[in-house]
């Protein structure tokens, strides 16, 4: 398996998508993660999914899908003893993951300054709406929220629909994994300067990240997009969406070679040397025409067979799918990159959930270990800081733990 990140230790106090996704990672790399959760509460994906037998038992497959692979300890972070008991558990860590509000963290005496002094070369990530610094930084948000703010939704939909968010929580798992690079990143040079490293992740930097050419055309010409339905970004007339008999296709044929070749698949080679079409300058000028013509051809074949006959062709294109149909795809099914486990709840459920998105080696990389109760480790862990049965008990009984 692939395994770099075995050995290292991390403590995940993050909660939710953004953080929670961020700790998966590195834990299908191999390192230990050791999640802290709220007891009798613990995160809050864990009352979130379709089966309410599993919700009941605060196994929600909202929790599942980024929390396989990780221990679950329930300590009670308002304590002076459950404190001290991160203290412990922090001495031992290598990396040390957040998502409280800016300043959070700090009430609780595990702030960045603090958690360095328990830890000299911690690698510690700081997950936020906004960042640790700036105006808005102590302002709460979710990736609706985000997609709002960070220009987006402008540019999402058709002229005249209004701003439109994007159908799945993208920000969320994209600055997971902005978080999971970052924190490799500073575990070299960590080890590099042998001193602690504090990465900062925003939600609203790695959504503008994420759309680095329109932010850089905006700021270097003062363009600005416009909603473009489904066309492509290049505006090109022989590239965006088309209707076919049966549904839409996707077309990319943006350049001279692939416009030609678009043309000898189309069986249309006359468009190719058609003086209106014959450069992408004469295209764009005669864009209104070249589209209709092109529009009359799709609309006489169904979309899977213009795809296959394309693909032929070397021209990029793709039938619009459902998600349903996406995910049976062979293609996706010998990638390898969702994997399933079977998880007991009043009957038993087989449950999907993502494993690394990338191949190493050839190799998809899953879970190995179903996600765990809340506090499902508590005992197990704690052991290690040499609290016999007794203090664990104890604790427990006086709500320090679960």
């Amino acid at each position: 398996m692939f395994q770099p990140l075995k050995g290292l230790k991390v403590i995940d106090l993050s909660q939710v998508l953004a953080g929670p996704y961020a700790t998966y990672q590195l834990a299908l790399m191999g390192a230990e993660v050791i999640k802290i959760e709220k007891p009798g509460e613990g995160d809050w994906t864990r009352v979130l999914g379709p089966f309410p037998d599993l919700i009941a038992r605060r196994m929600g497959l909202g929790y599942m899908t980024q929390n396989a692979d990780k221990k679950s300890v329930a300590i009670n972070l308002k304590t002076a003893e459950g404190i001290e008991l991160m203290r412990g558990l922090i001495a031992g860590a290598d990396i040390f993951v957040e998502n409280f509000k800016p300043g959070v963290a700090e009430r609780l005496g595990l702030g960045f300054e603090a958690v360095r002094e328990m830890q000299d070369q911690i690698v510690y990530c700081s997950i936020s709406a906004y960042g640790q610094t700036g105006p808005l930084s102590e302002r709460p948000a979710y990736d609706h929220i985000i997609q709002g703010m960070c220009g987006i939704m402008k540019t999402t939909g058709t002229k005249g629909s209004g701003p439109t968010k994007v159908g799945a929580p993208y920000i969320d798992y994209a600055t997971g994994m902005n978080a999971a690079l970052g924190i490799i990143a500073g575990l070299r040079e960590a080890e590099r300067l042998k001193k602690a490293v504090h990465i900062d992740v925003a939600m609203l930097d790695t959504a503008l990240m994420m759309m680095a050419s329109l932010a850089t055309q905006h700021l270097s010409s003062g363009w600005l997009p416009e909603q473009n339905g489904n066309e492509a970004w290049s505006a090109s007339p022989s590239s965006g969406a088309f209707e076919t008999s049966d549904g839409m296709l996707m077309l990319a044929a943006n350049n001279d070679p692939q416009f030609h070749l678009l043309c000898a698949a189309l069986n249309r080679k006359d468009l190719s040397v058609d003086s209106r079409y014959a450069s992408t300058a004469a295209r764009a000028r005669n864009s209104g025409q070249l589209r209709r013509e092109l529009d009359d051809i799709f609309l006489t074949r169904p979309a899977a067979e213009w795809e296959l006959l394309l693909a032929e062709w070397k021209v990029p294109a793709a039938r619009v799918r459902g998600l349903e149909e996406v995910l049976a795809e062979d293609h996706i099914q010998s990638r390898g990159i969702i994997s399933s486990m079977n998880i007991k709840g009043d009957t038993d459920h087989e449950v999907f959930v993502p494993g690394l998105s990338f191949l190493a080696n050839g190799v998809a990389q899953s879970p190995v270990n179903i996600p765990s109760a809340l506090g499902a480790d508590t005992d197990a862990v704690l052991s290690g800081l040499n609290l016999s049965l007794e203090k664990l008990a104890e604790l427990r009984k006086s709500g320090v733990i679960e």
